[in-house]
């Protein structure tokens, strides 16, 4: 039974969200905009408490699509501009925002002893693939350029992001190497990343079903939101499953193991090293989906998030 196999307070954690979940209507009855309301209640009390910051800073952007949020959580004050890693959360590229992984952001910070820059990118279905990548994108050539400006040395950046958002870090990092930019990033941080829609049938029949926090159906519903049209599955900006990984940054790869995209992350990882990258990877035995929103009450959380920031501040060379 899969609840045997879960992460005691992980189980715990899950049942709390689920619980909170139920108070409301099914997600497949909402709109978007509606269930993005629901996902942020249910996650507000979860990112309250945790570290906290010499100083925090917003800034809206503007970009041809309309303004974004830039959110930067420095955790000490620094003489000179300060490496970064810039975050993109998670939520199947239809929920959630900088506001349900504040914590998050403000744990890898303080852990690094890093600046974090949290991209509040658009949402699909209104937003279709590619534009919130390309929004992401942007920012790190930004902060490349104009890094000093806002305390961040724009030669050491880092991308990273947990389910859509390690998708992006990802894509992102293959737009860059195509265009001839890739220098810009030093090193990777994908946290259970979506690499594909769907999943295996052992997988969905292993991790997924109607109790589980990521089904086979949900991901169907996340990348349909996500996508112009199903053959874009093909495309490796959408996909990196199907990429050429070669020359790629260095990579740490957080992979849940009660989670249907495991099998994934686990072929994305021997993928990176037949490429020749420098891909690390860390499977968190009893961990599901999403595992690293529950840092307040688990033990398997903050381990996952110490082994990524310790990987990100080595590969910026954080003092």
């Amino acid at each position: 039974m899969l609840r045997d196999r879960i992460d005691p307070e992980l189980q715990a954690f899950n049942d709390a969200v689920s619980a909170d979940w139920r108070k409301h209507p099914p997600l497949e009855t909402l709109t978007p905009p509606e269930a993005r309301a629901v996902a942020e209640q249910v996650r507000a009390r979860w990112t309250k408490g945790g570290p906290g910051m010499a100083s925090t800073h917003e800034h809206l952007v503007q970009t041809e699509k309309g303004q974004i949020r830039v959110r930067i959580y420095v955790p000490r004050e620094r003489n000179t501009p300060a490496p970064a890693l810039i975050y993109s959360h998670g939520g199947g590229f239809t929920l959630f925002s900088i506001d349900t992984h504040d914590r998050l952001m403000r744990e890898y910070a303080a852990a690094g002893g890093f600046t974090v820059v949290g991209v509040d990118y658009p949402l699909a279905p209104e937003a279709k693939f590619p534009i919130a990548l390309d929004l992401v994108t942007e920012r790190v050539r930004t902060l490349h350029r104009d890094g000093a400006r806002f305390g961040i040395d724009g030669e050491r950046l880092a991308l990273g992001g947990d389910s859509a958002g390690g998708n992006f870090a990802v894509s992102a990092c293959l737009r860059l190497r195509d265009r001839g930019e890739l220098p810009i990033v030093k090193a990777l941080l994908s946290n259970y990343g979506g690499f594909a829609v769907g999943c295996s049938d052992e997988a969905e029949a292993e991790f997924g079903g109607p109790n589980a926090v990521l089904a086979r159906d949900e991901s169907y519903y996340f990348f349909g939101n996500y996508l112009n049209h199903p053959d874009e599955a093909r495309d490796p900006y959408a996909c990196p499953i199907n990429a050429d990984l070669r020359g790629l940054p260095p990579i740490f790869l957080a992979i849940a193991e009660c989670d249907i995209v495991a099998e994934h992350n686990v072929a994305m990882a021997q993928r990176f090293r037949d490429a020749g990258v420098d891909a690390a990877s860390k499977i968190y035995r009893g961990a599901t989906h999403s595992f690293l929103e529950a840092m307040s009450v688990s033990a398997l959380a903050r381990e996952a998030i110490g082994d990524g920031a310790r990987f990100i501040a080595h590969r910026l060379n954080v003092a």
